[in-house]
């Protein structure tokens, strides 16, 4: 173990000369902390059944979440969605999958807001008339960007600029095509048995701050005068994967209780918070999603709570600035975040160079939501210790820390598919 630590100490120094200056990288730094109790209920009486952590630990926490962190959804966020099949292949990806492009409009057919879905299922399953679990999720930069395939079109809306891919003037282009496909494994996860639905996170909320004034905020009246728990961008994409999983349940294709919903980065943020709101999510995933994601805020290590309000203040609630260089005071922290997903299983998959991201926080999330785990009888993540690079630990919670930087790759994928499979029982 002592060399394992050597090996993770000489790789988070070699790479934090591209991390942002000014921000702690060195674990003898990290400031001592205590962590909120997770087995003790806000009036202080022990939590000690399934049961209790059901009927009132749970709702607890998720409500302390809400107010202090992402924000809630507003109680006027009811919407009557129409679903309108756009587009559908049964000779996709050389044959071998069923492609399905179905919008999801908010408001009434041919209006904005809508989401649009992209769907690929295992042609044999479907021919079979068998249902397919799925892994589904948001993606960056439109659904042209995780597949080749020139039938999936461009999008029109805003979309970050990034010269990696070719966007500028916030609008996307072709030359993004298939641009992020690695992140995604299609093949891979049609040849495992699975599907892939995914859609674009801006057809949800654009990623900038104007006000509240763009995205699917528009549809409700409480949008125009947010107060300060009420949500931020995150809760919004979470909202939307949500809306996706209505539609899932109507489509006979799809095997609706067996559905894991994953994300990198900010969207392994959403993903983590969608699993926590919406039970219905099977599997829960998160990829090197860092502070507000599966790292513990109190370490302090890397991105910070005051960093992540100011650059980016529409993705949390407003509150939550609050903890700005104060995250002992926070009433929360994200092993809370994790134990919200008990008994279901739930993935952090961290990288050893993306020491932004604070891998020793998130595995440590990981642990300490073992005694919520404990009180369903299944097990966490098993080890104590943070494991060697590219060694998948963990039962009903895993982990991994791998070679490389932040990013999804084969490598996790083969991960969440054998934990799918697995906790799935498709083996």
């Amino acid at each position: 173990m002592k060399y394992v630590w050597l090996v993770i100490l000489f790789a988070c120094t070699s790479v934090a000369q591209a991390q942002p200056a000014g921000f702690n990288y060195d674990e003898s730094k990290v400031p001592d902390y205590e962590l909120p109790e997770l087995l003790q209920t806000n009036a202080g009486n022990p939590v000690t059944t399934a049961a209790d952590w059901q009927k009132v630990r749970r709702s607890e926490i998720l409500e302390m979440f809400r107010t202090h962190v992402y924000g809630r959804v507003p109680e006027d966020a009811v919407t009557k969605m129409v679903r309108v099949i756009q587009e559908e292949s049964d000779e996709a990806l050389g044959g071998t999958a069923v492609r399905r492009q179905v919008r999801l409009y908010l408001k009434a057919q041919g209006e904005e807001p809508f989401i649009d879905v992209l769907i690929y299922l295992p042609k044999s399953r479907v021919e079979e008339g068998k249902s397919t679990p799925i892994f589904t999720g948001l993606n960056f930069n439109g659904n042209h960007s995780i597949t080749t395939e020139e039938e999936v079109p461009v999008h029109q809306k805003w979309a970050r600029n990034d010269a990696r891919v070719g966007h500028r003037n916030n609008r996307a282009s072709e030359s993004s095509r298939g641009a992020t496909a690695h992140r995604w494994q299609v093949e891979l996860l049609i040849k495992s048995g699975f599907g892939l639905a995914t859609a674009y996170y801006g057809d949800i909320d654009p990623d900038y701050d104007d006000g509240w004034e763009n995205g699917v905020h528009g549809l409700f009246g409480s949008s125009k005068n947010l107060k300060a728990d009420d949500w931020g961008s995150i809760a919004t994409w979470a909202w939307g994967l949500s809306r996706m999983m209505d539609y899932f349940e109507q489509d006979d294709d799809i095997d609706h209780r067996r559905v894991a919903v994953t994300g990198l980065s900010r969207l392994g943020k959403t993903s983590l918070w969608a699993g926590a709101e919406d039970e219905r999510f099977a599997i829960v995933i998160s990829t090197d999603s860092g502070c507000g994601g599966a790292a513990l805020s109190r370490r302090m290590f890397g991105e910070t709570v005051k960093r992540i309000n100011t650059s980016f203040p529409h993705w949390f609630c407003d509150n939550f600035v609050k903890y700005n260089d104060r995250e002992h005071r926070l009433p929360v922290d994200q092993h809370m975040l994790v134990a919200l997903m008990a008994p279901r299983p739930v993935y952090i998959a961290s990288a050893v160079e993306d020491v932004w991201a604070d891998p020793k926080g998130e595995f440590l999330s990981g642990r300490e939501a073992n005694p919520v785990y404990k009180l369903f009888a299944r097990r966490g993540t098993i080890e104590l210790e943070q494991p060697a690079i590219n060694t998948p630990i963990g039962d009903f919670i895993g982990y991994h820390m791998r070679t490389g930087g932040h990013d999804a790759n084969e490598y996790d994928w083969e991960q969440y598919i054998k934990f799918a499979r697995r906790h799935f029982e498709m083996d």
